[in-house]
């Protein structure tokens, strides 16, 4: 059973604590594809929130067709990662039981998804991070396919359809951060990002930045059909959960 925090070489705790030095970015479009296999990406999946829409439960402990919600994302991503991380910040008992390491956020105090995301790209010792919310229990069994093949194709300088860029599109800079989308939106916490991005994110929340979109806007980025508005629904509250249930899925 991991320990609900992580140890000296595996990144954050309280005490603030992170790897030394820093991931460096892919030189080339080659590089980055090579560097794109599942074995090269850690899953990780945001459990550190304070769920105020359900009552201020644990949401990831929160049953859905008798099965916790952690456990329906972990069965979905787990097999397309190579090791997967857990950003809990309470039951950390609980967590750990799923046999996989547990983040804390660096801070305490819930200071949102993008604090867990940094605590996480700084946890993680691959060069890529799949990060997901707890609560979107049917993601799509090739998501993280779906979104590697979107940055080599970008890396490449192909423009094929499935994905948008977003931010400077003008840059001949590769784009190092992918979000998954439906036909309807975007999803801001389901995303596939390069750990050398974590100075950049380190940086925006020493200056107060808590907004997903407003640090995205930093690099340039892209946007991913990956699924149907179902493989990204979201559960908020205790109906939802219920509302779902009774659906047909």
């Amino acid at each position: 059973m991991s320990r609900p925090h992580s140890d000296a070489n595996s990144g954050p705790s309280r005490d603030g604590q992170t790897n030394p030095g820093v991931t460096p970015l892919p030189a080339s479009g080659e590089q980055l594809a090579a560097s794109l296999t599942p074995a090269n990406i850690t899953g990780v999946i945001l459990a550190g929130g304070q769920a105020r829409r359900m009552g201020g439960v644990d949401k990831g402990l929160v049953m859905l067709n008798e099965v916790p919600l952690i456990a329906h994302v972990l069965a979905r991503l787990t097999p397309q990662v190579g090791e997967l991380l857990i950003n809990a910040n309470r039951s950390h008992q609980e967590y750990a039981a799923y046999g996989h390491p547990l983040v804390e956020d660096r801070e305490a105090g819930y200071h949102g998804p993008l604090m867990g995301m940094a605590s996480a790209l700084a946890a993680a010792h691959t060069e890529w991070v799949m990060v997901v919310a707890c609560d979107v229990p049917h993601l799509p069994n090739d998501l993280v396919d779906t979104l590697c093949v979107a940055l080599i194709d970008h890396a490449n300088g192909d423009r094929l359809a499935g994905y948008r860029v977003q931010g400077d599109d003008a840059s001949a800079e590769p784009a190092l951060l992918a979000v998954a989308a439906d036909d309807e939106r975007y999803h801001p916490v389901i995303c596939l990002l390069h750990r050398g991005l974590l100075p950049s994110l380190e940086a925006a929340l020493a200056a107060g930045e808590r907004k997903i979109d407003r640090w995205f806007a930093q690099h340039v980025w892209l946007t991913v059909q990956a699924g149907k508005a179902e493989d990204f629904a979201n559960l908020n509250t205790l109906d939802e959960c219920r509302a779902m249930e009774s659906g047909p899925r």
